[in-house]
């Protein structure tokens, strides 16, 4: 470990207020970073705020040089990957490392070292990073898109951490890819006639999710995911804390008729989520609610107008996943979402993902409605 870099647990307030507030130091003078909430950047370390720690377990470091902090870094272990099947990503003996910031190539590389020095005191032997820190929230490492923002629930990182990551050893071990389009445009002609051909299909019903009824949807569309990612690269189940917590945080933004759900012939099989991109709303707020951002983020909640909708989540139940019938249900849910956005919303662009870059379905969906990569993600491995 470099001599002149002393790395240590966090351990107290002063050292999360510190973990935190690194992030917006270093990024401070990029113009396409987003400060986060810092309640929600506290939350997402805080075991009793994020149901992510019912089945997980992490430690967090700060990186300090003369005295000031130079980086940070988390080691974490999730109960649930280490007995997902090796040959979809995790499984027994592999670890992981996140939350990732540090000023230069020196902090980086001692903070990655402590990392894997905790994995392999946990008995690990292999390491993946960044993940940050659950696989559904920020995985991956920024390689392409860093002159735009990203968009809601997306990571956006320094571009010199690529060759300081790999310069520590690290090999790539799968890209995330996200996709965007003009959503003020039709989709392609040929995929109208697929989505007029389902129209006319009375075993086929698409609808929007009813609200009121938030707790019995989400566990509908729950299901359905499960179900339809179970087979998928780095697969880890959501545990009910976890579904609790993202209900919170995800209900003020979620729109009727921006989600959907289609059944066939009465079974639900397949639904997409879109968010209006929060952090349009957010980024001028730099972070914090006070003393009027708060009253600016309730009053843009009532009914958004943004530029941009993204797709974090979509899904088609197994059994129908090498079927015509999973790309008509898609189109026609992607359809119905895109004229909802521009009428309704005012939004132009549309973001898909991430999707992961062997998801052949999901690829050849994006390819087809003429949607384009726009920032490709990262995850490295290693072995200890």
């Amino acid at each position: 470990m470099t001599s002149d870099i002393s790395i240590r647990p966090v351990a107290t307030k002063a050292d999360r207020k510190a973990f935190i507030d690194l992030t917006y130091r270093i990024n401070a003078a990029d113009p396409n970073w987003v400060p986060p909430l810092k309640g929600e950047a506290y939350g997402a370390i805080d075991p009793d705020k994020n149901g992510w720690f019912s089945h997980a377990e992490a430690q967090l470091f700060l990186a300090e040089h003369g005295g000031k902090v130079v980086g940070r870094i988390s080691a974490h272990l999730d109960t649930l990957a280490l007995t997902m099947p090796l040959e979809q990503g995790f499984g027994s003996g592999t670890g992981f490392w996140g939350l990732f910031e540090a000023e230069d190539a020196q902090s980086a590389v001692a903070l990655i070292e402590r990392a894997e020095q905790w994995l392999r005191e946990k008995g690990m032997n292999r390491a993946l990073g960044p993940v940050s820190m659950s696989i559904w929230e920020e995985p991956g490492l920024l390689i392409k898109g860093h002159d735009h923002a990203p968009t809601v629930m997306m990571g956006h990182h320094r571009p010199e951490y690529q060759a300081w990551i790999e310069a520590a050893g690290y090999t790539p071990a799968k890209q995330l890819l996200t996709y965007e389009l003009d959503i003020t445009q039709e989709l392609p002609p040929i995929v109208q006639r697929i989505i007029k051909s389902g129209e006319k299909n009375e075993r086929i019903r698409v609808r929007r999710v009813d609200k009121s009824k938030f707790d019995q949807e989400a566990a509908t569309i729950l299901a359905i995911l499960n179900d339809a990612w179970a087979d998928n690269w780095g697969f880890v189940p959501l545990t009910q804390p976890e579904i609790d917590d993202v209900g919170k945080k995800l209900k003020p933004i979620v729109f009727e008729d921006l989600i959907m759900i289609a059944e066939l012939d009465g079974e639900p099989v397949a639904f997409m989520i879109t968010l209006p991109d929060l952090n349009e709303a957010i980024k001028p707020l730099n972070g914090s609610l006070l003393p009027f951002g708060w009253a600016k983020l309730l009053w843009w909640l009532r009914k958004p107008k943004v530029r941009t909708m993204r797709v974090p989540l979509m899904g088609v139940v197994k059994r129908l996943q090498s079927s015509r019938m999973a790309s008509q249900l898609a189109f026609m849910m992607i359809e119905y979402i895109r004229r909802a956005s521009v009428d309704v919303y005012g939004a132009k662009r549309g973001e898909i993902g991430w999707i992961l870059d062997d998801n052949q379905g999901m690829v050849a969906i994006a390819e087809t409605i003429e949607s384009r990569i726009n920032r490709v993600y990262q995850i490295y491995e290693k072995a200890l």
